[in-house]
């Protein structure tokens, strides 16, 4: 039986990790973070979904070791 939790972990780990580089890539270009006050919420929302990602991920190894 497949655990839920590692195919989320999987999918917010990886969309993380492509939204996180874009914010690194795009983070000269002012124009584009005028509409959020200048904030690259590019980079902060990858990195929380980079952390819940590896949570999910953590706790489904967790589970599966005490199994």
């Amino acid at each position: 039986m497949v655990d839920i939790r590692i195919p989320i972990g999987l999918m917010f780990s990886i969309l993380g990790v492509l939204i996180t580089i874009f914010g690194f890539v795009t983070i000269s270009n002012t124009d584009m973070y005028t509409r959020s006050l200048g904030i690259n919420v590019n980079i902060i929302m990858g990195i929380v979904m980079l952390i819940f990602g590896c949570t999910m991920l953590l706790l489904a190894w967790r589970k599966k070791k005490k199994a």
